[in-house]
């Protein structure tokens, strides 16, 4: 990966002690899972799941590729999806920009891009797309379910073919959208989700 990306990682791996011990034994049901998966070479499937799939599930998504390379862990397929599709939100995608993704659309007018997310010269790139969680891009049968926001909890009841579901929630950088706080907000979610996904994989 690239060294900005690589250095971000490095940043946010010595900020693990900023995550409290309820929400590390949290995060460590998702190791664990991932850990079995590995140990078995089977392929590891995790599906990052929010309402409208437009931020904070693209960010597990994201950062879930990239703590699966940065930590080496073979066998590691990343999506998103919400309970309804919108569009990959601008800020989200600049937040990512300013850590070192080079970030390219299909179609910029469409309302629904496809964005391919260029981290490594050497690599493909991570596709990006709001989607419902079922869409058939995504898995249906041996995965983890990992919800993103409280309303994507309450609003699945049941996700069918799932293996693991857990509740990770983030709060939404939406509620600053165009106001003075609007990019610190989105720099401290894009941070924080980097920083518990790697701490996942560290553990792996």
């Amino acid at each position: 990966m690239n060294t900005l990306i690589k250095q971000y990682c490095d940043d946010r791996i010595g900020e693990f002690s900023l995550i409290d011990e309820n929400r590390k034994t949290l995060l460590t049901r998702l190791s664990n899972y991932i850990s079995e998966k590995s140990k078995k070479a089977e392929p590891i499937h995790l599906v990052y799941i929010c309402t409208h799939n437009s931020r904070r599930s693209h960010f597990g998504q994201v950062w879930a590729h990239i703590a699966a390379r940065y930590f080496d862990v073979p066998n590691v397929y990343t999506y998103s999806g919400g309970t309804e599709a919108t569009a990959f939100n601008i800020n989200a995608i600049n937040a990512l920009k300013r850590v070192g993704f080079n970030v390219s659309a299909n179609d910029e007018i469409s309302s629904n891009p496809i964005y391919h997310l260029r981290f490594d010269d050497s690599e493909a790139p991570i596709i990006c797309f709001s989607k419902v969680y079922d869409h058939i891009d995504n898995p249906s049968s041996a995965f983890a379910a990992i919800m993103t926001c409280s309303d994507a909890e309450q609003n699945c009841p049941f996700i069918p073919g799932v293996e693991l579901r857990i509740g990770t929630t983030y709060d939404d950088p939406k509620a600053f959208d165009n106001t003075l706080q609007q990019d610190e907000k989105y720099r401290e979610r894009c941070a924080q989700i980097a920083r518990e996904v790697l701490y996942v994989f560290s553990l792996v």
